[in-house]
């Protein structure tokens, strides 16, 4: 299986803090892997040097086989690596539909000029609204498309998060915490619709998450971190039974 986002050898420190101590793995295409540790073990610090949001202090990232490390995340999302926080940052004000359309690869009737040529952008923002209605029914939320953004539940804003990166293409998902503070019926609904995403589109997932008695029904992969170090990776009962993880992990 081909291995789409690489890590090497990363390490990250904040003042006498080593939040990562020479992290190394692998994401595989098409699969849906995720990240478990016990606080403070790494995660997220790990996920924000993924994404670009921090620089790390020694050791490399690479996306298809080209080097990303410390790219800002703006130039990664135009490579098709996009992320999610466990925090929604929305455009609030904004309806379901119009939060999709603001991440658009091409918005030429935004203009100034351009507003003024509509045969130039017309078909271009047509297609555009067709792409976001497409997604809004992939990722469930065509119902609410015309709702502000602060009208959602909060399973429904992490839903609009996951289409606004589909809207701009991504092909690679880094999902920090997708289903906390979720209902139990809802966390459910947002994974399945992950695994339709990952074989309809072919998409990617990388997910941190603590919710395990959810999560682990369907996920591809786990890989295990504590200390800054990661302990362990494979299939969920191989790496649960895993006494490194019992003891840094389960508390046993």
């Amino acid at each position: 299986m081909a291995q789409l986002l690489e890590v090497r050898d990363v390490a990250k420190s904040f003042g006498s803090l080593k939040a990562l101590d020479g992290v190394t793995l692998d994401v595989e295409e098409k699969k849906v892997t995720i990240l478990i540790g016990p606080n403070g073990s790494g995660k997220t610090t790990l996920i924000n040097v993924m994404s670009g949001f921090y620089t790390p202090d020694a050791g490399d990232v690479f996306f298809e086989g080209r080097e990303i490390t410390g790219l800002p995340p703006y130039k990664l999302y135009a490579l098709g690596l996009a992320r999610t926080f466990q925090i929604p940052t929305l455009f609030w004000k904004l309806t379901v539909l119009e939060n999709l359309l603001t991440a658009a690869r091409r918005n030429p009737g935004e203009g100034f000029l351009g507003s003024l040529l509509k045969r130039a952008w017309l078909k271009e923002e047509t297609e555009a609204a067709e792409k976001a209605f497409r997604i809004l029914e992939l990722v469930g939320l065509s119902r609410v498309w015309d709702k502000p953004a602060t009208n959602l539940s909060g399973g429904q804003m992490k839903l609009l998060e996951i289409g606004r990166a589909l809207m701009a293409d991504a092909r690679v998902l880094l999902l920090d915490e997708p289903i906390s503070g979720v209902n139990p019926t809802l966390a459910h609904e947002i994974f399945s619709k992950l695994l339709k995403l990952r074989d309809e589109l072919g998409l990617t997932f990388f997910i941190v998450e603590h919710r395990l008695e959810v999560a682990l029904g369907y996920v591809d992969r786990v890989i295990a971190m504590a200390y800054g170090k990661v302990l362990t990776s494979g299939d969920a009962n191989n790496v649960l039974s895993d006494t490194r993880v019992v003891e840094a992990y389960l508390g046993g």
